[in-house]
C-alpha cells in the first residue's frame, strides 16, 4: 500500500510537470521561398512557419509599406492551419546585401545606414562578410521602429510571432566612422525590442540573442540584463543556432537560457543551414534531430526549433 501511494504521488508530479514536452517544429525560410516548400510546411509535424523578410522589402519608399509577402505567406499557412513567425532582418551575410531602404542608405542623416561586418578587421576585406544596420543611429533606429509600429497594426494577433535578428555583430572598432559603441548598440537593441512589445500585444515577441558584442560570460552584464528585461517584460528569446554544449555558446548565452528556463513568454531556437554543418565532438559526425532536440529540450527549454528547409530529416 505504501509502495502504491508513492508511485502515485510520483505519476501526479510527473503528470504536473515533471515531463518537459519537446518543441514544436517549424520550417525556417526566406522571403519568397515558403510557397515552395508548401509540401514540408503541410506536414503534420509542422507547427508552422518562420520567414525572414528584409527591411528594404517592406518599406520600397520612406513610409511606404508593401506587406504583400508576408500576406501571401499568411494566406498560405492559415489555409494550412499552421502558425507563422516573422523576422524583421535589418543585418545581411553578404557584401552586395544591402537590404535597407534607399533613402536610409543615401540621406545624410542615417549616416549610411549600414556599417561592414567583419570576421578579421584589418585583413583587405573593405566590405567585410555582410552588413548591419547602425541600430546605434536614432534616426536609423527610429525608422526601424516606425516598421515595427506599421507591422503591429496590420499583423498583431495574426502571425503568432514576430522575432528580432541575432545580437551578434562584427564591427572593426577602430575604422569605425558610425559612433559605434558596445554600450550605445546595447541600449539600441532593447529599445527596439520594447518597441516591438508595444508594437505585438497579441502575438509572440522573441528577440534572438546569441552574443554581445564587447562581452564574454557576462563580463558587461549585456546578456543577464537582457534575460531580465525579457523575463520581466513578457518577451521571448531565442538564438539562430542550436549547437549542443559548444564552448563558445556556454561562455553566453546558453546558460542563460537554461536558467530562464520557464521564466520566459516564449524561447524558440533555431537550426540553420550553418548550423547543419557542425559536429558532435564525441561521435565525430553531423548532430542528429534527436541531439538537437535534447539539448533544446532538456537544456535551453526551447518552446519552437525553426529547422532549415535543407535538415535532412525534412527532405522527402
Amino acid at each position: 500500500m505504501k509502495n502504491s501511494a508513492i508511485l502515485a504521488l510520483l505519476a501526479l508530479t510527473l503528470g504536473a510537470g515533471g515531463a518537459v514536452a519537446a518543441p514544436a517544429n517549424y520550417l525556417y525560410t526566406s522571403s519568397g521561398e515558403l510557397a515552395g516548400l508548401k509540401a514540408i510546411a503541410g506536414r503534420s509535424d509542422i507547427a508552422g512557419a518562420q520567414v525572414v523578410y528584409n527591411w528594404r522589402g517592406l518599406e520600397p519608399r520612406e513610409g511606404e509599406y508593401d506587406f504583400s509577402a508576408i500576406e501571401r505567406d499568411l494566406a498560405l499557412t492559415d489555409s494550412l492551419g499552421k502558425k507563422l513567425f516573422i523576422q524583421i532582418q535589418d543585418r545581411f551575410f553578404s557584401p552586395k546585401a544591402r537590404n535597407l531602404p534607399d533613402y536610409v542608405l543615401e540621406e545624410p542623416q542615417y549616416g549610411g545606414g549600414l556599417v561592414p561586418q567583419v570576421d578579421n578587421p584589418g585583413e583587405g576585406k573593405a566590405e567585410g562578410y555582410g552588413w548591419a544596420a547602425m541600430q546605434w543611429n536614432e534616426h536609423v533606429r527610429g525608422r526601424y521602429q516606425a516598421l515595427l509600429k506599421a507591422l503591429g497594426e496590420r499583423f498583431d494577433g495574426r502571425v503568432f510571432g514576430i522575432n528580432l535578428p541575432e545580437t551578434a555583430i562584427d564591427v572593426d572598432m577602430k575604422a569605425d566612422r558610425t559612433g559605434f559603441s558596445c554600450d550605445a548598440y546595447f541600449a539600441a537593441e532593447l529599445e527596439n525590442l520594447t518597441a516591438a512589445r508595444a508594437a505585438f500585444a497579441k502575438s509572440h515577441v522573441v528577440q534572438y540573442v546569441n552574443f554581445w558584442p564587447c562581452e564574454w560570460e557576462n563580463d558587461h552584464a549585456y546578456m543577464s540584463r537582457l534575460f531580465a528585461f525579457a523575463s520581466a517584460n513578457g518577451v521571448g528569446l531565442g538564438g539562430p543556432d542550436i549547437i549542443p554544449y559548444r564552448k563558445g555558446q556556454m561562455k553566453n548565452s546558453y546558460p542563460f537560457f537554461n536558467q530562464y528556463k520557464g521564466k520566459l513568454d516564449f524561447v524558440g531556437m533555431a537550426v540553420q543551414e550553418p548550423t547543419l554543418s557542425y559536429r558532435n565532438e564525441k561521435t565525430g559526425k553531423p548532430f542528429t534531430k534527436d541531439e538537437f532536440i535534447a539539448f533544446a529540450t532538456d537544456y535551453l527549454g526551447a518552446d519552437a526549433v525553426f529547422w532549415s528547409a535543407q535538415t535532412p530529416w525534412l527532405k522527402p
